[in-house]
């Protein structure tokens, strides 16, 4: 059977698949567990996004240092720059046991594999030092690659960094927390749990279902990103999008629920590395919502912000706020907030609503420009 869905019908998947409706849940690791990464990135422009997507689903009552303890006791481990539950590490266990990858290899997984090998002894080195003094960052471990990384330019002659990545992917070294802005790293033997380890096809399943079930509704099949896929295999059972090219699959508990429950939604300030508006083409094609993250632009050229929150109401996305946090003044500025419809009266309260809270979990002052576009 495939399930016919109208395109409110997706997105309200979607943001039951993401816990952003009218029921918030109740506390953080529920949340990372349901969503089941969190994107570790640094940028502090608001908040850091870890703790932003957090907030977002838990209000003020989320604490920022419950994250960080459980990742400096490794509770919550990091893997590629994104936050896990421990337990689910034994999910990856197996594909790092068969790096670069089984069966023919690509190009790209060739050239990483010959390169590894060229500099075994880099390699060894940073496996001993880690043995004796780590947990280390990588200013401190040797660089002594025979055969120097080379790309586009970005990360030519960064040996250390890279190898440290590729060794994250074969299994022998592991994020063990942060200095600072600087990662910790670790023999992966002292940070990951001693779970059995999944079996290949088995895991792939698994982390397919929980994709799916964090997204509400994804496509079966979509290009390759770096990192977690956008695509749910065959998870779930399919769907087909009024109004929408393209083979989807939905979370079937989900949809009963949709179908069972009234659905009620709120007002939500969004990181814009938010899993429900990451996949920039899904977030088009199911909401009707143009959004670029525009920290890499000149300023001159932004059209909402630097790292504008996209705003979120009932089942629409529709606008941008365009705020910093001050901490050095004490402020949380907003600067504008784009509507991309009309606000009527209760969706202008609602917003400010949140956006107050927001200064309040900051514990900064808000301050609101003359005028919001």
């Amino acid at each position: 059977m495939v399930h016919e869905l109208s395109r409110t019908d997706a997105r309200r998947l979607a943001l039951r698949g993401q816990l952003l409706t009218g029921e918030r849940p109740d506390d953080w690791l529920t949340v990372l567990r349901r969503l089941t990464i969190l994107q570790h990135d640094q940028t502090n422009h608001v908040a850091r996004n870890a703790d932003l997507v957090l907030w977002t689903r838990l209000g003020s009552s989320y604490s920022p240092d419950d994250l960080a303890t459980a990742v400096d006791e490794q509770r919550v481990l990091e893997l590629e720059g994104r936050l896990r539950p421990c337990e689910d590490l034994a999910l990856f266990r197996a594909d790092m046991a068969d790096w670069p990858g089984r069966g023919p290899l690509r190009p790209w997984q060739e050239e990483q594999r010959q390169w590894v090998e060229a500099n075994t002894a880099c390699r060894l080195d940073i496996l001993d030092r880690l043995r004796m003094s780590g947990p280390l960052p990588a200013s401190e471990l040797p660089d002594t690659c025979a055969r120097p990384w080379r790309s586009s330019g970005w990360n030519n002659h960064r040996n250390v960094v890279m190898l440290l990545h590729l060794l994250v992917a074969r299994g022998e070294v592991a994020s063990a927390g942060r200095e600072g802005r600087e990662t910790l790293w670790d023999l992966a033997e002292r940070v990951y749990p001693d779970d059995p380890v999944v079996p290949a096809a088995e895991a792939a399943r698994v982390r397919d279902e929980r994709r799916l079930r964090s997204l509400g509704i994804a496509r079966a099949r979509a290009a390759a990103v770096p990192g977690e896929p956008f695509s749910s295999g065959d998870a779930g059972e399919p769907a087909v999008i009024e109004g929408v090219k393209g083979r989807w699959r939905v979370d079937p508990q989900l949809l009963e629920e949709l179908r069972e429950q009234p659905f009620t939604g709120r007002a939500a300030l969004l990181s814009p590395l938010d899993r429900l508006v990451f996949d920039r083409r899904r977030t088009h094609e199911l909401f009707d919502f143009d959004y670029q993250l525009e920290m890499y632009k000149p300023r001159d050229q932004r059209l909402w912000g630097y790292w504008a929150l996209p705003v979120l109401y009932g089942d629409r996305l529709v606008g941008k706020l365009d705020a910093t946090a001050d901490r050095r003044e004490g402020e949380l500025r907003v600067d504008a907030l784009h509507e991309d419809v009309p606000f009527t009266k209760a969706m202008t309260v609602a917003v400010d609503a949140e956006i107050r809270d927001l200064a309040a979990w900051l514990d900064l002052e808000l301050v609101v420009a003359d005028e919001t576009s």
